[in-house]
């Protein structure tokens, strides 16, 4: 190879012959579908703790409290009580659904031979939405 191959435009060109530019075009590549869209939730952990509307909201009402607080401390502070008051009754009652619901995949059943192998399967997907469930708990 020569130096001209080589040429990058930060560096001197040497020698007489003129440096050869980068390929200008790209040959054309066989055509790639696009992406496949991201699936639907399959089940109830797919869904939101708080809702967003539901923690702008909280979030609006936090930051008017803090800025409050040099004019009115205690009033800043009780608001951000009635806040946190909020937040928390908002995750117990979708907690509580959410336990209402992984029971109902499950219990009540009967084991009958016939459907031993549908009701493990049922019981391997609650089990899994359990786990789901707790791993989301465990990271907030």
């Amino acid at each position: 190879m020569t130096d001209a191959q080589h040429f990058t435009p930060r560096e001197p060109a040497t020698g007489s012959a003129a440096p050869v530019p980068p390929q200008a075009s790209v040959p054309p590549q066989a055509s790639v579908p696009p992406p496949a869209p991201a699936p639907a939730p399959l089940h109830a952990t797919d869904s939101v703790l708080i809702p967003q509307d539901e923690r702008d909201k909280l979030g609006l009402r936090l930051q008017q409290a803090l800025s409050t607080f040099v004019e009115s401390p205690r009033q800043a502070v009780e608001e951000a009580d009635s806040l946190f008051d909020d937040a928390v009754r908002h995750l117990t009652e979708t907690l509580t659904e959410r336990r209402r619901t992984l029971r109902a995949s499950w219990q009540g059943r009967q084991d009958t031979e016939a459907h031993t192998e549908t009701q493990t399967e049922e019981l391997r997907l609650a089990l899994r939405e359990y786990r789901e469930s707790m791993e989301r708990l465990l990271r907030i």
